[in-house]
């Protein structure tokens, strides 16, 4: 058996002995505890975009118009974005397993009301518990990751966990489609709460406990906005999330409205499968190249874009648009991510949280510019709209050489 190796950061010391078995003496990842921090990651976001899989579904069940159902996205973007800076600083002083064990109950019982609800009313509320159960976890996640890891693997270790993400695109989003098609969209609300559950048991077993931060200690909102680099990460994250969820949440609808709406299942799946491959050369990557993949990423997606909005009801144009689609968004949380923590420097941790609120502000912008272009001008506006949404993201990536999106050596 490897010998010990000495506790020499502030998360080994924290967690005595326990720490050894998941972190192991060779510095190597801790991958049982960072793949229960993935599968966390994973809820998280199919919680969130599970409805633009099964929307036309739920609408006719709770008797509402697509445009309204697709606001459940809206309100757990919402959700998410109005509390996850204020529940940062009230819980900074939590130990962190006992603020994720919440985090994943919260989606576990906001899934489950969803399962059941027959009352839009109510499913909105539960999708609004369900956001901010998503700004706990996700203000979370990425320092846990790091916590956990060795120095020199940190970055490795918030990759391995965002792979929640893309898996949720990829795997999740389409499965549940599926299941939602064959058994009906509550069964696969249900499977959620279903794997919140057993997460909850693989995380008391397996993640380490750490301790939280001093309350108050985060840096002040307008300090962090005043450091070089911070406001350009924020802008762009807001306008590609912006364009991102306009076409994503009404995605149905726009191929309905293209003559595939059979296809949303095998076009979310190209979707998904592709965002794994971004993801992984982004990994590959980005600490040496985070300002081209970020430029070459939205430049992908705004490419996209304009393919679905040639007008053709081809479903080998709109399958190679979701190619693309994916291509450039999937590295997209973790450019974005470690752009902020970079600029943000010192005060990293509220920059962190401040993307977090916005990037959901902007997945509630998006519900609702989305339904509002479904409603007055047709599905065909959706594509159009991303496009025109995506001149402003390339500019500000573009023009932030020095800080925000620098180039490295």
């Amino acid at each position: 058996m490897t010998a010990r190796t000495p506790v020499t950061t502030p998360a080994q010391a924290a967690t005595g002995d326990y720490l050894y078995w998941v972190f192991p003496a060779s510095g190597r990842l801790p991958l049982l505890a960072l793949l229960a921090l993935a599968t966390a990651v994973f809820v998280t976001s199919l919680t969130e975009t599970l409805p633009a899989g099964v929307l036309p579904a739920m609408s006719a069940d709770l008797g509402v118009g697509e445009a309204a159902m697709g606001q459940a996205v809206t309100v757990y973007a919402l959700g998410t974005a109005l509390t996850a800076v204020p529940l940062a600083a009230r819980t900074a002083a939590w130990r962190r397993k006992r603020l994720l064990l919440t985090s994943v109950a919260g989606f576990a019982a906001a899934n489950t009301v969803t399962a059941l609800s027959s009352s839009y009313a109510l499913t909105m509320g539960a999708r609004f518990l369900a956001g901010v159960a998503a700004g706990v976890a996700w203000a979370l996640l990425a320092g846990y990751a790091r916590r956990i890891a060795p120095p020199h693997l940190q970055g490795r270790a918030v990759a391995v966990a965002m792979t929640g993400i893309p898996l949720a695109l990829s795997l999740g989003v389409p499965a549940g489609t599926f299941l939602g098609e064959a058994v009906g969209w509550r069964a696969a609300f249900t499977a959620m709460t279903v794997i919140a559950v057993g997460l909850l048991g693989w995380i008391a077993l397996a993640v380490p406990d750490l301790p939280g931060g001093e309350r108050g200690g985060r840096a002040p909102v307008a300090r962090t906005l005043r450091v070089p680099g911070v406001l350009p990460v924020l802008a762009v994250t807001f306008t590609l999330v912006l364009a991102h969820t306009v076409l994503y949440t009404y995605v149905s609808a726009y191929l309905g409205h293209r003559g595939l709406a059979g296809s949303t299942g095998l076009v979310l799946l190209v979707f998904g499968v592709a965002s794994l491959v971004g993801i992984w050369f982004t990994g590959r990557h980005i600490d040496r190249r985070l300002r081209a993949l970020t430029l070459g990423g939205t430049l992908l997606v705004a490419v996209a874009a304009a393919v679905l909005a040639v007008p053709a009801g081809s479903t080998a144009l709109v399958l190679t648009a979701a190619l693309l689609w994916g291509l450039g968004w999937g590295g997209a949380p973790t450019l974005l991510q470690t752009a902020a923590a970079d600029a943000g420097g010192a005060h990293a941790d509220t920059a962190q949280t401040l993307l977090v609120s916005l990037w959901n502000a902007a997945m509630a912008a998006g519900g609702v510019a989305g339904g509002v272009l479904l409603d007055v001008l047709g599905a065909g506006a959706l594509s159009w709209s991303v496009l025109v949404l995506l001149v402003p993201a390339v500019a500000i990536v573009a023009g932030a050489r020095t800080h925000g999106f620098p180039t490295r050596g």
